[in-house]
C-alpha cells in the first residue's frame, strides 16, 4: 500500500453560501466514510484562505501571507492509503466530481507519510 496526498485546488475568495456548501460537504463526508470503511482513509483537513498563512525563512524571518501569490490555493488535503496510483486517481476523480474543484495527487516518498 502507498499513501497519496490529494490536494484540493480552490479559488481564492470567500466561503460559498451554506446552501451551496452543505451538499458539497455531504458528498465529501460520504467519500471519507467509504474510504474509512475500506481501511484507506488516513487524514483530511481544510485550510484557511492564503492570507492566514505565514512563511518562515531559513534565517527565521516570519512573513505574513502565502509563499506565492495566486488566484488558487490548496484549500484542503486528504491522505489515503491505497494499492496504487490508479486507485488514488480514481478517488481523486470522485473528490473532483463531489467538490467541483481540481484535485492534485502526489505519492509520498517511500510510500508513507
Amino acid at each position: 500500500m502507498t499513501q497519496y496526498l490529494l490536494k484540493m485546488i480552490q479559488p481564492v475568495g470567500g466561503t460559498p453560501d451554506p446552501e451551496v456548501l452543505q451538499p458539497i460537504m455531504a458528498k465529501m463526508a460520504d467519500l471519507q466514510q467509504r474510504l474509512t470503511d475500506q481501511g484507506s482513509w488516513v487524514f483530511a483537513g481544510g485550510l484557511h484562505q492564503p492570507e492566514a498563512a505565514s512563511v518562515v525563512s531559513p534565517d527565521a524571518v516570519v512573513t505574513d501571507g502565502p509563499y506565492a501569490e495566486g488566484r488558487e490555493f490548496v484549500g484542503g488535503i486528504t491522505i489515503i492509503d491505497v494499492p496504487d496510483l490508479d486507485e488514488a486517481l480514481g478517488w481523486a476523480k470522485e473528490y473532483a466530481a463531489a467538490s467541483g474543484m481540481a484535485i492534485e495527487v502526489a505519492p509520498f516518498i517511500g510510500g508513507r507519510a
